[in-house]
């Protein structure tokens, strides 16, 4: 994938959930009108399916959804969320102390934390719950659909964006993702594509054009 170049009869991308995504991952479905949710897959150790990172006056900060039994041979959907652990409390302090002054926080922090305290027992419930409102919030009008079997390979009119964008190791979102910088809470020098929330938190209704400069064409 050496070029993001999206042909222009091309209205459909693949793509994995992820938890609270990151600046990459909504600039590079930015001009899809379609997004299809890979539904099917195997769920991935150590990838952004389960995490997220955010800028804290300590630096940048990994926020972990723990999960039950999660290995690469469990379908998706069928991995739980591990709330032996109190994380939907650690997450929440963690955004708030990060950006509870952030200019846009208040504007959207409530409807957020009503859906990390909401115990869904699935990892890609919340998630898909999680990419909703995110969606909102970007005023991107957008249909998701979800995949019903895996295929290694999609039709034509298909973008394939499924493994491109990870955590570790063989990332790819240089070939998609341009960063733009903004003014962040902490720190001297930008940092790049943190979870939408850092963006979001303090750019408010400007986070779509921000995204969309992002793209890399």
């Amino acid at each position: 994938m050496e070029k993001y170049q999206v042909g222009s009869l091309c209205r459909n991308v693949r793509i994995e959930l992820h938890y609270l995504p990151g600046l990459a991952y909504f600039a590079a479905i930015s001009p899809f009108d379609t997004v299809w949710l890979e539904a099917a897959e195997h769920y991935q150790k150590q990838s952004y399916r389960n995490r997220c990172y955010v800028l804290t006056a300590n630096g940048v900060d990994r926020l972990t959804v723990p999960v039950l039994d999660g290995t690469h041979h469990q379908p998706i959907r069928n991995v739980r969320i591990d709330y032996r652990q109190p994380w939907p409390d650690r997450h929440w302090q963690s955004l708030v102390a990060a950006y509870g002054k952030a200019p846009f926080f208040e504007y959207y922090a409530q409807e957020l934390r009503t859906v990390l305290i909401a115990n869904r027992k699935f990892l890609f419930d919340l998630n898909l719950e999680l990419l909703t409102i995110c969606l909102k919030w970007l005023g991107w009008k957008k249909e998701v659909r979800l995949t019903e079997t895996f295929e290694k390979q999609v039709d034509d009119d298909f973008f394939d964006l499924h493994g491109k964008l990870k955590a570790r190791g063989d990332d790819q979102s240089g070939s998609i993702y341009r960063p733009v910088s903004y003014p962040q809470n902490f720190g001297n020098v930008f940092v790049p594509n943190l979870s939408l929330m850092d963006l979001i938190f303090n750019q408010g209704p400007h986070s779509s054009d921000v995204l969309k400069e992002s793209l890399r064409q």
